[in-house]
């Protein structure tokens, strides 16, 4: 299981995402995910929130505020199990 927090900058940057009406959905959802682990090192990042942050690094579009919270909401997600 992950044992991270989001830190400071990344809080303040998910919370910028958030009050960004430009932000996609996707953006959004990371930064809600990112926000939720600010204090909580014992919560992990769902399934879906860590897929939505995927696509919020993969698009070139993403504000830098955006990226930054799904890249913390995904540094909190466990890593795969990998097949021999």
């Amino acid at each position: 299981m992950a044992n991270e927090k989001t830190g400071r900058k990344a809080a303040s940057a998910a919370a910028k995402a958030l009050r960004d009406p430009k932000s996609t959905a996707a953006a959004k959802s990371a930064a809600g995910s990112a926000l939720t682990q600010r204090n909580s090192p014992k919560e992990i990042t769902s399934k879906a929130a860590a897929s939505k942050a995927a696509k919020v690094l993969a698009n070139p579009k993403s504000s830098k505020a955006a990226k930054s919270a799904a890249g913390s909401a995904l540094t909190q997600r466990p890593a795969k199990a990998r097949r021999r």
